[in-house]
């Protein structure tokens, strides 16, 4: 399929979505869902809206090569929500690096044994390098609180999706423009320092 015929095989139609919090508790909205990809420095790269119940790994591949047409990269980092065959192998196929976070599902063998190795590895001090930099990936979680928090994009007050995605636009822009200017301020800060 092309890039287009993905994207407009993705629903766009406002329903319910649900998810369990980081606390473990169900939450419900209605709407959409934004799915955004990150550079290294919280400066969004490429977004895509849905219907708020489309699980995440569904606009994984339509993202991933939305981004790869406007960036060069090379690692492709993701939560276990897209621990998919499918998506390591396009992310293998576009030339990146796929660093994603298994997700053993239930079968509860590979559960005990990844738990297991994860505590052999902390009481070595043993870091892989793909571990390192998944780490990286909390600040797509950074731009979503701040996309929330700081610039409109928690209760919106139109209808459609063409409004819908008009208005997180404009904090996206508003968001990325802030970002880049803290970049800038921080690299003339930190050669300043140097010289």
């Amino acid at each position: 399929m092309t890039l287009e015929q993905m994207l407009d095989d993705l629903p766009r139609a406002s329903n319910v979505g649900s998810k369990k919090n980081s606390k473990g508790y169900q939450e419900t909205w209605a709407g959409y869902k934004l799915h955004l990809d990150v550079a290294d420095g919280q400066i969004p790269i490429s977004c895509v809206l849905t219907s708020a119940s489309l699980h995440d790994s569904q606009a994984a591949i339509p993202l991933a090569r939305l981004t790869a047409q406007r960036v060069t990269h090379l690692y492709d980092l993701m939560d276990s929500a897209y621990d998919a065959r499918l998506i390591h192998e396009h992310s293998r196929g576009l030339g990146h690096i796929p660093i994603i976070d298994a997700h053993p599902r239930r079968d509860q063998t590979q559960k005990a044994e990844l738990q297991a190795e994860a505590k052999r590895r902390r009481l070595l001090n043993f870091n892989y390098a793909e571990d390192v930099r998944y780490r990286e990936r909390t600040t797509v979680e950074r731009v979503n609180a701040r996309l929330k928090d700081e610039f409109g994009g928690r209760m919106i007050r139109v209808r459609g999706n063409a409004k819908v995605m008009c208005h997180l636009m404009f904090g996206i822009v508003a968001l990325a423009a802030d970002q880049i200017m803290r970049l800038i301020t921080w690299s003339v800060s930190e050669s300043q320092k140097t010289d």
